[in-house]
């Protein structure tokens, strides 16, 4: 298993201060927060008695979002999680908001392929060059969800695909003042 495939390991230590087990230094909960934005599992662990406590962890880096205003779940939804607390033995809230968070990562490309299919130019010439720029787009709009994995460009690669996006808008521009002859 690679290193990135297995979850990165935290160590809580007595003094509540969190270690990187594979870079040997402290973290935050920010730190945390954006190595599972990366698509990076973590486990966190108290170092003297071994309990796992990534749920406690993971619960409070949603509070302190939610509490800057970054809301994410509407009222609604944190009233019924709490009530979902009431009748834990019957409830199916986890394994709903477990399918629905999946459905939502599966989706994601469902969406670029409907968009292409239902579009009328996809015979026009160029259109496989606006489908590849849709899904760079859907791409950016769905990072850091869960489960969606980073950018594995370079700058180099994103430089040269701007500079290919600058010539065809240059090369169009040129045929557009050649029809308003």
């Amino acid at each position: 298993m690679s290193d990135t495939a297995k979850p990165l390991l935290i160590k809580r230590y007595a003094s509540r201060r969190l270690y990187n087990t594979e870079t040997s230094d402290y973290v935050t909960l920010e730190d945390i927060a954006g190595f599972i934005r990366s698509g990076r599992e973590v486990q966190i662990v108290d170092l003297k008695s071994g309990d796992d406590l990534t749920r406690q962890y993971l619960l409070q880096i949603i509070a302190e979002h939610e509490s800057r205003g970054e809301s994410v779940l509407p009222l609604e939804v944190l009233n019924d999680l709490v009530r979902s607390y009431t009748t834990q033995a019957q409830s199916v809230v986890p394994q709903f908001l477990a399918m629905s968070f999946e459905m939502l990562r599966d989706g994601q490309s469902t969406i670029v392929d409907n968009m292409t299919r239902a579009n009328p130019m996809a015979n026009m010439p160029g259109f496989e060059e606006m489908q590849r720029q849709q899904k760079a787009f859907m791409k950016t709009m769905m990072a850091g969800w869960p489960g969606v994995p980073t950018s594995t460009t370079t700058p180099s690669t994103d430089s040269d695909e701007l500079d290919e996006i600058k010539k065809q808008l240059s090369e169009l521009q040129q045929k557009l003042s050649t029809l308003n002859k």
